[in-house]
């Protein structure tokens, strides 16, 4: 494959987030896959929610979901992540160009982009939020590994209010159906942050109903009172709907942990979950 573009998005976290090194890197990944024991999804799979901390804490929870992809083949990958490092209204899209990972280069699909940007604004052409942004960097090379070959939409929310992801998915939709294709989005999220284990667990539990129910107003409800948090509840929420919109009609939470499953402090945990929407 031929990459024409000069903006090229380069690794922010390898090295830190995962291993910089390409052979240790796929062997990482190969043995978090082998170690998840997941049933076969019946079903086409067009969701993913998978989370985004550095591989020695979440990489084998990611690896449930990724799993499910082995054998499946999409035209376009749309991964829809979190910003952490700045705050803006709606979404920032990498539009043109691609992410390079340790694996090799991933082109952005550049005419999925400009169907998208014609309908509407809630998600805009901006590379600044895509700079140092580990939260969709770190799906890349998971998607790498479980498929052979696709294209790119990489969308980084800021406002993640309901009202921004509604209008977020309604815009990616719009732009699907103007070019019927294989689609999959995956949402990048990790769950409540620095709670002590049980608590943790206890609030987590309370999203995974909602996901586990495909209940999109429900969960927004609960996040609203406080019963649960995720840092990506906008990506959360926007997936949900796209993979609505594509025809998903069931979901499957493959597996929950959160760091004190990795390493054994539990006074103040991150949580993790691995869904699918199929």
């Amino acid at each position: 494959m031929c990459y024409t573009s000069s903006v090229i998005r380069e690794p922010a976290v390898a090295g830190s987030f995962y291993p910089a090194d390409p052979a240790i890197l796929r062997r990482d990944i190969g043995v978090y896959v082998k170690r998840a024991n997941v049933e076969e999804i019946e079903g086409q799979v067009l969701g993913l929610i998978s989370p985004h901390a550095g591989y020695m804490y979440s990489g084998q929870v990611a690896a449930y979901g990724m799993k499910t992809l082995i054998g499946k083949e999409y035209d376009t990958v749309v991964v829809i992540a979190p910003s952490h490092r700045m705050y803006f209204d709606g979404a920032a899209l990498l539009a043109e160009g691609g992410y390079r990972t340790p694996l090799g280069l991933v082109q952005v699909d550049e005419e999925l982009v400009q169907l998208l940007l014609l309908q509407g604004d809630m998600i805009r052409s901006d590379v600044r939020p895509h700079i140092g942004e580990h939260s969709l960097e770190v799906q890349i090379p998971f998607i790498q590994y479980v498929l052979k070959d696709f294209r790119l939409l990489p969308l980084i929310m800021g406002s993640q209010d309901l009202f921004s992801s509604k209008k977020v998915s309604e815009q990616i939709l719009s732009a699907m159906r103007k070019r019927p294709k294989r689609y999959l989005v995956v949402g990048s999220s990790d769950l409540s942050h620095y709670y002590p284990y049980f608590r943790a667990v206890e609030l987590d539990g309370a999203l995974l109903k909602y996901l586990e129910g495909f209940d999109v107003e429900g969960l927004w409800r609960e996040v609203e009172r406080g019963g649960c948090e995720a840092c990506g509840v906008g990506p959360i929420v926007a997936t949900m709907m796209v993979a609505k919109g594509l025809g998903a009609t069931h979901a499957k939470v493959l597996k929950y942990a959160n760091s004190g499953d990795v390493t054994g402090d539990k006074g103040s945990v991150v949580g993790y979950v691995s869904c699918v929407f199929f």
